[in-house]
């Protein structure tokens, strides 16, 4: 059951959202209600990591092309995981 919700955020917060959700073929809505799963998902798994020293060395190991935006990018594949 979908139910309305209002909120109340800065105007140049609202604007950028909007101008990110027509980029991407969304609804405000749909990105905000899947950032709030994803939030209420990890809420129960925080679990801590031990990383390895083999892991540990290919830190910075690899380049990305100047044109890839990492935000972006991860943003996509938090998305991807998460719904």
């Amino acid at each position: 059951m979908n139910t309305k919700l209002t909120l109340v955020l800065e105007q140049e917060i609202i604007q950028k959202a909007k101008d990110y959700a027509k980029k991407n073929n969304r609804s405000l809505s749909n990105i905000i209600e899947s950032y709030l799963k994803s939030l209420t998902k990890e809420e129960g798994k925080k679990e801590t990591v031990k990383v390895s020293p083999i892991v540990k060395s290919l830190r910075g190991s690899f380049k990305l092309p100047n044109d890839i935006d990492y935000k972006e990018e991860l943003i996509k594949a938090i998305e991807k995981k998460h719904l």
